[in-house]
């Protein structure tokens, strides 16, 4: 067990500095295709493409990775997201943008399902919101410092150079996963840290789980994704649009935004994560997306910077805090053996709100305003958390299944 946490901190020292350049990258990508001159409908245009690359992908990795292993394929795909970062400013035609964004989605959901099936399957039931949260706070990290790194950095180079500091740190983080992170043979997988529990369940063995059933025990989970996909897909791209033409702000004071939003994430996710652990993943999920929905609202009714700035903060310490805890879901919910498949479906679902919500909510902003683009995110988040309540039992933890699934973490401990 310790030679696998001791694995998992490489993992999140390889996750830091992917976030780096994600957060680079998300930071300036809009402000970006503004400068040259795209008009909101040709940027949500261009996140599609990135979407298209999410979905068309999120399956196809996980045969992927059960067929080369998951360092394997992590390192290949970090390799790829890096060059895509680092040649997207160079792409002289919105068609050649659109291919490099493409690609950029193909790596990039490589690097989340490999990552999670790494991290997933080398933690214990009785834990795994409390690792996934400290593998979300190492990533909002490198989102936090990213977006700062490239407000200083676009005081000396250009937009276009910028991007190619990200791919550095994207290049980096391949370079010390290749050499730190151990082969999928040498760690242990949940089922041989907790084989007692599965055993019990009576679902140790036996055929591989399809689709279908599959999605059915993580439904709340994928619900979960997309919504949170469809928010930071669209929040990205226009939030810093509407504060610009709705609220008077200026545009260098809203490179920061992404960075606030991940901070709320860093400083709450480790909480979240115990917490859930403790009564329940779907129950602290519904929780924080309700309340994230207010903070969202208050952008409607908000006009000072520093408020604005607080609202982000908190939908960072909800929304952002919330998806690890869903992922964990996945993760106690799903035997070992079906993880790589369960997290493929789980980020189709969260590419697809990626993939749905910049083209809706570029439509929404373009015709109705920002204020209706953000009261429809708010119906989008009211929407889930009432599924989530019809579902509640989705969760081991809800009901009468809590004392099953204490029980059952008291033998993983063991």
């Amino acid at each position: 067990m310790q030679a696998a946490l001791r694995h998992l901190n490489h993992l999140y020292r390889g996750t830091f500095f992917f976030g780096l350049a994600c957060g680079i990258s998300i930071a300036l990508t809009s402000l970006f295709l503004d400068e040259r001159g795209y008009s909101k409908q040709d940027i949500g245009g261009l996140a599609l493409f990135f979407a298209s690359g999410l979905v068309l992908f999120a399956l196809p990795v996980g045969a992927v990775i059960r067929r080369f292993s998951g360092k394997r394929t992590l390192t290949v795909m970090l390799i790829g997201y890096a060059l895509c970062v680092g040649l997207f400013p160079f792409m002289p035609t919105f068609t050649s943008i659109a291919a490099i964004r493409f690609l950029d989605g193909v790596f990039s959901v490589g690097v989340w399902v490999s990552s999670e099936t790494i991290l997933l399957s080398r933690t214990d039931k009785a834990h795994k919101a409390h690792q996934t949260s400290l593998y979300a706070i190492w990533l909002a990290s490198g989102y936090v410092v990213g977006p700062l790194l490239a407000l200083g950095v676009t005081k000396f180079l250009t937009l276009g150079q910028a991007f190619l500091v990200a791919a550095g740190f994207g290049l980096g983080a391949a370079t010390y996963l290749s050499f730190k992170l151990p082969a999928d043979v040498d760690a242990p997988d949940s089922a041989a840290i907790a084989p007692r529990a599965d055993e019990e369940a009576g679902t140790a063995k036996g055929p591989r789980l399809g689709n279908a059933s599959i999605f059915w025990r993580i439904k709340t989970s994928c619900f979960a994704a997309f919504s949170y996909g469809y928010f930071q897909a669209a929040v990205v791209l226009f939030l810093p649009l509407f504060l610009i033409e709705s609220k008077g702000i200026a545009r260098d004071r809203t490179i920061i935004l992404p960075g606030l939003f991940c901070l709320g994430m860093l400083l709450c996710s480790n909480a979240a994560g115990r917490l859930a652990d403790r009564v329940g993943h779907l129950r602290v999920v519904t929780a924080l997306s309700a309340l994230g929905m207010l903070c969202v609202l208050g952008f409607v009714f908000l006009d000072n910077y520093w408020l604005m700035c607080l609202a982000v903060f908190g939908a960072g310490a909800t929304f952002a805090s919330m998806s690890p805890v869903a992922l964990a879901l996945t993760g106690v919910v799903i035997q070992p053996r079906d993880l790589s498949h369960a997290n493929s479906i789980y980020n189709v679902f969260y590419a697809s709100g990626m993939l749905i919500g910049p083209p809706v909510a570029s439509a929404i902003f373009q015709h109705s305003g920002g204020e209706m683009m953000l009261y429809h995110l708010g119906a989008l988040w009211a929407v889930f958390v009432l599924f989530s309540l019809v579902f509640r039992k989705d969760d081991p933890a809800a009901g009468g299944n809590r004392l099953k699934a204490r029980a059952m973490g008291a033998v993983a401990e063991r």
